[in-house]
């Protein structure tokens, strides 16, 4: 008979239960010959009562046990199936939004395709088409190219090493500003520069530079001119906390929960050129590096942006 691993213990207590009553009550061969009356508990008794409680002992704990396990099962496969159904949506969303993305472009690339190849069509309109379609082209390429840049950040090694904050700040403002529509917005950079400045984050420059950098240049793209925008820097227990405030439009209550979404743009900012893929870049970005990202707004009044980037626990 093949005996469950669970049950063996149970057995097992079960036949030496039997064993012990056996031996002491004399129906078991080599025990008492002669049949007594005694008053109180005969110690085969005590046996049998010790023996009941550990067999339902056993029994309680097998049955806790495969309660939990099946529970545990049970979340497992809830858990599997909600990321499973999480992703499709996920999946289905960003489709759904890389078309509406494709689908601009290529319509003005044929309308413009149209009215270069007809004969008819003046050579000012056909060098306007020709226009039309170059940047559809760039944009396009902007396009994938953010696209590949996000894949990137998730799956390839970081080349880590110290990285000076304050200049990774400063850096960015001077690549923003250099920018034709960064004129007549005022950029500027708050950080601590005593007693001492902001410490060193372990990381890959190249691609916190880049995170930076979309911060900033979202910051300008949404601020009319004579607007501000402010880049801070502070020391937290958490880490380097990295501020990238303007006065600009600000986003919709309704649409700040999708801002980190691939491809995602609110309506309201149907009307600046961009991709919807600057903030979840910044997202996977600091992320990769153990950091969180935040974002507030207040429509009308402009928005804030929040990157704690964590630092070394053991400083040279």
């Amino acid at each position: 008979m093949r005996v469950r691993p669970f049950l063996a213990p149970v057995v097992v207590a079960l036949l030496t239960a039997a064993l012990a009553l056996g031996w002491g009550s004399g129906w078991w061969p080599g025990g008492q010959d002669r049949v007594t009356a005694e008053v109180g508990a005969r110690p085969a008794d005590w046996t049998l009562a010790l023996g009941g409680v550990l067999v339902l002992a056993l029994v309680l704990r097998g049955a806790r046990r495969r309660r939990r396990e099946r529970e545990r099962g049970r979340r497992e496969r809830r858990l599997r199936t909600e990321v499973a159904d999480r992703a499709t949506r996920d999946r289905q969303l960003l489709l759904g939004r890389l078309d509406h993305e494709l689908k601009n472009p290529l319509t003005a690339m044929r309308v413009a395709l149209a009215n270069v190849a007809a004969a008819e069509t003046p050579a000012a309109q056909k060098d306007r088409g020709l226009r039309s379609i170059e940047e559809q082209v760039l944009r396009l390429s902007r396009l994938t190219a953010d696209l590949r840049k996000i894949a990137d950040v998730e799956t390839s090694p970081l080349t880590r090493r110290p990285v000076d904050v304050t200049a990774l700040l400063e850096e960015a403002v001077e690549i923003v500003g250099e920018q034709p529509r960064a004129e007549g917005r005022r950029i500027s950079v708050d950080v601590p520069r005593a007693p001492w400045p902001l410490p060193a984050v372990d990381g890959d420059a190249d691609l916190l530079t880049l995170a930076v950098v979309n911060l900033v240049d979202n910051a300008v793209k949404y601020t009319p001119a004579g607007g501000r925008v402010e880049i801070r820097g502070r020391e937290t227990p958490e880490g380097v906390l990295v501020e990238v405030a303007d006065t600009g439009q600000g986003i919709p209550a309704d649409d700040l929960p999708h801002v980190w979404d691939e491809l995602f743009r609110s309506q309201s900012a149907r009307s600046v050129t961009g991709s919807g893929l600057g903030l979840p870049l910044v997202r996977a970005v600091v992320e990769r590096h153990g950091g969180r990202v935040s974002i507030e707004s207040r429509e009308g009044a402009g928005t804030v942006v929040r990157a704690v980037l964590p630092v070394p626990t053991e400083r040279d």
